[in-house]
């Protein structure tokens, strides 16, 4: 099976755990300790939300401010728009912020959240025919 692991560095993994917890995440204790907490979206896609401290260890590297500076963004695929409304209302509500308008290009719609440390995530819905119709493909 293949699987991803994105690990992200957080100033309170405790927070982060409720916000992500907020977007339909869950935990998945096997992975999970004081100072890492493992959140699953899929049997393929995990986040762990690690201390600053946990992700320095044995790191050569600095940490970039995910506030104040653009780093790699990640898309989570849902099933309708009506979904992606619903996931970004709960990820609001559970501390994110919307950094930008939503994005409609007819065959996908997309909304923007970031994490309270400054990920970014889009949560999008893509009508695969549409899509299909407009490239011909």
């Amino acid at each position: 099976m293949k699987q991803i692991f994105i690990n992200l560095p957080v100033k309170n993994v405790e927070n982060s755990m409720n916000f992500y917890t907020a977007l339909g995440f869950t935990v998945n204790p096997l992975f999970t300790f004081d100072d890492q907490k493992c959140m699953v979206w899929s049997d393929q896609i995990y986040v762990m939300l690690q201390t600053i401290e946990m992700s320095k260890n044995g790191e050569k590297k600095n940490i970039v401010d995910s506030k104040n500076n653009r780093i790699a963004t990640f898309t989570l695929p849902v099933e309708s728009l009506d979904k992606v409304n619903e996931i970004m209302q709960k990820g609001l509500n559970g501390g994110g912020t919307e950094p930008t308008e939503p994005i409609d290009e007819g065959f996908m719609q997309v909304r923007n959240i970031e994490d309270p440390d400054g990920h970014n995530w889009g949560i999008i819905f893509l009508d695969i025919e549409k899509f299909k119709k407009m490239t011909g493909k």
